[in-house]
């Protein structure tokens, strides 16, 4: 199985806003149901902004 990278919706313009939202997720695993993502990191894209993906 390779690794299948899961993107949130929303970019950010910054990557303090991106991270708040890790955090989040880090915290807050009930968001996800049961089961924490085994890895969650901020990402910048093309045009700039900053998401966030995480890997089931």
């Amino acid at each position: 199985m390779g690794m299948n990278w899961v993107y949130w919706s929303r970019l950010y313009d910054s990557k303090f806003q991106a991270g708040c939202l890790v955090r989040r997720i880090e915290n807050d695993g009930w968001l996800f149901g049961v089961e924490m993502p085994r890895e969650v990191e901020v990402y910048r894209s093309r045009k700039g902004k900053y998401g966030v993906r995480y890997m089931p």
